[in-house]
């Protein structure tokens, strides 16, 4: 019984495979086939494409799909390597409510943030949180700016993602930030840099524009009083504050409730461009160089441990977040198709953005 029971489970893997075989032959010349050990061990088919690799995924997804699997293409020094990985990936629905709860919790958390900020006392006057809603509205304006960046750029390629989550704490700014959930996967490194890219474009100039307004209407908007330690600057910043407010231009950005806001905007779009793991540098980067780009997050996260040491010890917390999130990026289903020149050069304007808005020492010693 257990033998009839073992041939006939040969038997429909041998199938299986056959199917799989027949379904690849207008589009890769399979050489060997190979298995991979796992919860669901994987079939390995090892080869070279017949056509570039945005046509054979195209044509391989529906078939493969209706077998119950997914296609991944990479590419190895000896040659091509089609993956037939087990499992359909799919979206999930998504719950309106949830987004809801998050955003306005975040909402009352950098409100309260910005109050306190703003030197009140709230033991005394309750009502003063209210001094916190123009930090508020535009923090949230910023990181709401880049979640959609990303969220709009994914459902144009065709990606399922999900609405922005955003993190209250009762603490510090009152949030964590916001991100987007994908729920199906990237299907080639250039969707890969479009996503990861648009989020930190969108927030930059969302952010460029409420500091310019900040420090523009600084006079009308003035709630608040000098707090805590001298804020560093970015290039971008200190030529905005010496080009706007040159008489105020060490203090201006703490005594002003959207441009503080919109200063911290910049702050996080310079590290969110930082080239590690699960940041939107770390997409940008594996994007443009592959698996290549792996020891450039280790390099990240020993360069912020340093940056600790010199400059700021809060670079010690974000250094440990890259760590525990991952330091290794997951690759594309189509980890073949290169990006094309004008990628490379919207790249080159990261590059630029992430030398404009990095801040080595955020918060300054008396």
């Amino acid at each position: 019984m257990d033998q009839a029971l073992l041939l006939s489970t040969d038997a429909e893997a041998a199938s299986a495979r056959f199917e799989l075989l027949e379904d690849v032959r207008d589009v890769f010349a399979v050489e060997r086939m190979t298995t991979q050990n796992g919860k669901e061990p994987a079939l390995l088919l090892h080869g070279r494409l017949l056509t570039d690799a945005e046509t054979a995924l195209a044509r391989l997804e529906p078939r493969f799909a209706a077998r119950g699997f997914t296609p991944m293409l990479r590419r190895q020094r000896e040659g091509d390597l089609l993956i037939a990985s087990p499992g359909v990936i799919g979206a999930s629905r998504s719950r309106l409510w949830l987004h809801l709860l998050l955003a306005l919790a975040t909402v009352g958390t950098t409100t309260l943030a910005g109050a306190l900020l703003a030197g009140v006392n709230l033991g005394r006057n309750p009502a003063g949180i209210l001094i916190g809603i123009p930090f508020s509205l535009t923090l949230m304006t910023i990181l709401t700016a880049h979640e959609l960046g990303h969220y709009f750029m994914g459902r144009w390629h065709g990606v399922q993602v999900s609405l922005p989550y955003f993190i209250p704490v009762p603490f510090s700014l009152g949030t964590f930030g916001a991100f987007i959930q994908m729920r199906s996967p990237i299907r080639n490194r250039r969707q890969l840099f479009d996503v990861g890219f648009a989020g930190p474009i969108v927030g930059f100039v969302a952010a460029l524009a409420l500091l310019i307004f900040g420090l523009i209407f600084s006079d009308a908007l003035r709630a608040f009083r000098s707090y805590g330690p001298p804020l560093g600057n970015s290039l971008l910043t200190s030529l905005l504050t010496h080009l706007l407010r040159p008489d105020e231009a060490a203090t201006i950005l703490s005594r002003n409730p959207i441009a503080l806001a919109a200063y911290f905007g910049i702050l996080l779009t310079g590290v969110n461009l930082l080239p590690a793991g699960q940041l939107d540098g770390g997409h940008i980067a594996y994007a443009l160089f592959g698996r290549a780009a792996r020891p450039l997050s280790l390099a990240t996260v020993v360069l912020l441990f340093a940056l600790g040491l010199l400059f700021w010890q809060g670079w010690f917390l974000w250094a440990g977040l890259i760590f525990l999130t991952g330091l290794r990026h997951p690759a594309p289903l189509d980890d073949v198709t290169p990006l094309d020149s004008g990628r490379w050069l919207i790249a080159a304007g990261a590059l630029v953005i992430f030398v404009l808005t990095f801040i080595p020492q955020p918060l300054r010693s008396f």
